[in-house]
């Protein structure tokens, strides 16, 4: 069962993560990301981010280049003893302000269609 806390996190990531890349997609942290060769090259070469919301530029530059996402379903077993911390949430936040000011705001980081 997950605690209040956790719930509740995940319920104030996913609606940040709505007004990035939008609702078509429930669950961007857990489960497998799986391309074909062409759509994997062109979404890893233009990948920026490393860290906490690295799956979430996944989708926001499959949806830009036009390559179609299917979410499946997988079985999540909760483990006892979250990972993350204020400081994560902080991270995880700012990466997803960086994606929509990046991509969109400034135009910083430009999507290449291979």
């Amino acid at each position: 069962q997950r605690s209040f806390y956790r719930t509740m996190l995940m319920h104030g990531f996913h609606a940040c993560v709505w007004m990035v890349v939008g609702g078509y997609i429930k669950d961007t942290q857990c489960g497998f990301k799986l391309f074909n060769r062409k759509a994997a090259q062109q979404i890893y070469a233009n990948q920026r981010l490393k860290r906490w919301c690295f799956d979430v530029e996944l989708i926001y530059l499959a949806k830009k280049l036009g390559i179609p996402v299917t979410e499946v379903a997988v079985n999540w077993t909760e483990i006892p003893g979250s990972k993350i911390r204020v400081w994560s949430i902080a991270s995880m936040l700012m990466e997803l302000l960086t994606i929509k000011i990046a991509y969109e705001w400034l135009c910083m980081w430009k999507i290449d269609f291979l």
